[in-house]
């Protein structure tokens, strides 16, 4: 499976357009989006249409800067599915997420609340061999969070990684970590930035 993985547009939509144009030249199975499609909850909508509108395979969580009722809102405008706290499965991969973060603007979600929607996600696919965690906050104690004086890593999502070990945490939030790959115990991490990473799995 060829997973195009990206975050952090803050409603530029020209991004969208080029990103999703690679995704369809490149024939992507599916795209995964960690949120921060808007900026203070404006322009999700063309993100995500940019993608829907090639029929592309999208799933979604929103960022910090997007809100709940607009995330829920636009998946079911577009018949894309929201992964917050919830999961699917694709091609025999359980993949299961949580959107917002442990700091604002607008989605702020407390640490206790991350892991729970986690758990709630992760209970439906758990028997799966294969599982992709996304989130839009990176782990604490991690190499991302020290790319950000002002930015703190999720103790929750780190805790997820420890309890659930999935194969794989796609995220973003930290900007001058984009592209950035690292190992925490069994699970590869990688912060997907702006601009787009390829995955095979």
């Amino acid at each position: 499976m060829k997973i195009l993985s990206a975050s952090d547009f803050h409603g530029d939509s020209l991004l969208a357009e080029k990103l999703a144009e690679d995704a369809v030249k490149n024939h992507a199975d599916l795209v995964l989006l960690c949120g921060d499609l808007s900026h203070a909850d404006v322009g999700a909508e063309a993100v995500l249409g940019a993608f829907k509108k090639r029929n592309l395979k999208v799933l979604f969580i929103p960022g910090n800067h997007d809100a709940l009722a607009t995330a829920d809102f636009l998946a079911e405008l577009h018949g894309i599915k929201n992964l917050h706290g919830y999961s699917v499965v694709y091609y025999d991969i359980g993949i299961f997420g949580c959107g917002g973060a442990n700091t604002g603007p607008v989605n702020y979600l407390k640490e206790s609340e991350i892991l729970d929607l986690l758990g709630q996600g992760f209970e439906k696919i758990k028997s799966l061999n294969k599982k992709i965690m996304v989130t839009h906050a990176h782990p604490s104690d991690s190499i991302t969070e020290k790319f950000s004086n002002f930015i703190p890593g999720s103790k929750a999502v780190r805790a997820a990684i420890d309890k659930f070990q999935p194969d794989l945490l796609l995220c973003g939030h930290v900007h001058e970590a984009a592209g950035l790959e690292e190992k925490i115990g069994k699970t590869r991490v990688i912060n997907v930035g702006r601009q787009g990473t390829w995955i095979d799995i």
